[in-house]
């Protein structure tokens, strides 16, 4: 199977873990399109979703799905959403599609966070994949300094502003061998809005696309 094709096989292997009647949180990619499309098509009735970017809330709509805001909802059973690189301990980077601070906060409302994901994504360390960060546009250039201090290379992202008005640093060349230090220790420097680290709000399932099928992870 290709890339795609794993992507469609975890969107639908992520309808288990929808409870009809219920409103869950929806993520943003690739992958998390084709989940929205296999929810469509499987005659599944959820409440309503709280969508993590505008992108997944037209193709909700589109869908037929009920987008609710955020502040609607006290609490979230499950949030599904994909990961540009995910660890052996669920921890993840997260922000290639410019959502990461969207998706954290809808992430931090659910009980549980299920990831889909194909198997190229399973990494032993993260890294490998430019860490997103979001940021306010004037720190950018200390904010590059200080990552430059970590060895990385950090980028704007050229063109994007984030749903919420923000930009994109991407950065090169970390190793992240302590997720959750590193992502408290970035959240706290002025001028970033979300480090695209996911330690605190990391994973509790991974349904992982392969060869052989869905591989099932839990941590």
């Amino acid at each position: 199977m290709n890339q795609d094709q794993l992507k469609q096989l975890v969107g639908r292997a992520a309808l288990d873990y929808v409870t009809p009647g219920q409103i869950i949180g929806v993520g943003t990619g690739s992958t998390v399109d084709c989940f929205i499309d296999a929810l469509a098509a499987s005659g599944l009735q959820v409440a309503g979703a709280v969508s993590s970017s505008e992108r997944s809330t037209q193709r909700l709509q589109k869908a037929g799905i009920k987008v609710l805001d955020a502040a609607e909802v006290q609490g979230l059973t499950v949030y599904i959403d994909g990961a540009d690189e995910i660890d052996g301990q669920g921890c993840m980077i997260k922000g290639g599609g410019a959502a990461l601070t969207r998706e954290k906060i809808v992430a931090d409302l659910a009980e549980r966070f299920v990831c889909i994901a194909d198997g190229s994504k399973l990494v032993e360390t993260l890294g490998t994949f430019p860490l997103p960060v979001e940021i306010i546009p004037m720190a950018a250039a200390q904010l590059t300094r200080r990552f430059a201090q970590l060895g990385g290379s950090a980028q704007l992202r050229a063109g994007v502003v984030t749903d919420n008005g923000g930009h994109i640093l991407d950065v090169r060349g970390l190793s992240i061998s302590d997720p959750l230090a590193f992502e408290t220790e970035v959240n706290q420097w002025p001028g970033v809005v979300t480090v695209g680290v996911f330690a605190r709000h990391k994973a509790s399932v991974c349904l992982l696309g392969t060869a052989e099928g869905v591989k099932t992870l839990t941590f």
